[in-house]
């Protein structure tokens, strides 16, 4: 299972977590958000790392010339949409964009069944605020394409496994305060996601 450590704002947390097995790091590109980092840190931060990274650059209510500026300007190699989007604006996006299923209900999961996506509970923020999907929705569906995110911690990510998920995604269950991560936890989570 693929794990994406999200909320990165430095680069101490963005190489602890890639020492311990990350898979791809986030960088939140939306102002009100505790986690927002700007696009000249972001770059900063993608330029000092490794290959074979995913950076994936998140963002909220943008338009497509924003996106792809932001995302190129910063060497983010995938867009993850946290709003309103359908299959055309996927498709005529310049970068490889992953749309985002904020869940209120079973049926809302299946949304871009065709396509990767994550899938999160549903909050007025946006995410971060650690509330998570009921597991029972993912019963008897193909959950191949769906990254898992919203509420999983180091303690409760192993109840996730049985599902098969193409990756999850943790942001303030990792976080020793919003912004900041914790790197016992970062550790945990990874090894516990991958390894265990």
């Amino acid at each position: 299972m693929r794990v994406k450590i999200c909320g990165i704002t430095n680069l101490e947390d963005a190489l602890i977590a890639i020492e311990a097995g990350a898979d791809a790091l986030g960088f939140v590109f939306y102002p009100p958000s505790p986690r927002y980092v700007t696009p000249q840190k972001a770059k900063e931060i993608a330029n000092k790392l490794p290959p074979f990274v995913e950076r994936v650059g998140l963002f909220v209510n943008e338009t497509k010339e924003n996106i792809e500026e932001i995302c190129r300007e910063c060497g983010m190699s995938l867009a993850q949409l946290h709003f309103e989007v359908d299959e055309e604006f996927l498709d005529s996006l310049a970068i490889k964009a992953l749309p985002v299923v904020r869940a209120k209900k079973k049926e809302d999961i299946l949304r871009f069944g065709d396509r990767y996506r994550l899938v999160d509970a549903f909050v007025q923020e946006y995410g971060g605020v650690g509330k998570r999907v009921a597991l029972e929705w993912f019963d008897g569906i193909e959950c191949s394409k769906i990254i898992l995110a919203g509420g999983l911690t180091p303690q409760n990510i192993q109840e996730v496994k049985t599902y098969d998920f193409y990756g999850v995604d943790v942001s303030s269950g990792v976080e020793a305060s919003k912004g900041k991560k914790d790197p016992q936890k970062v550790r945990d989570f990874i090894k516990k996601a991958k390894f265990e």
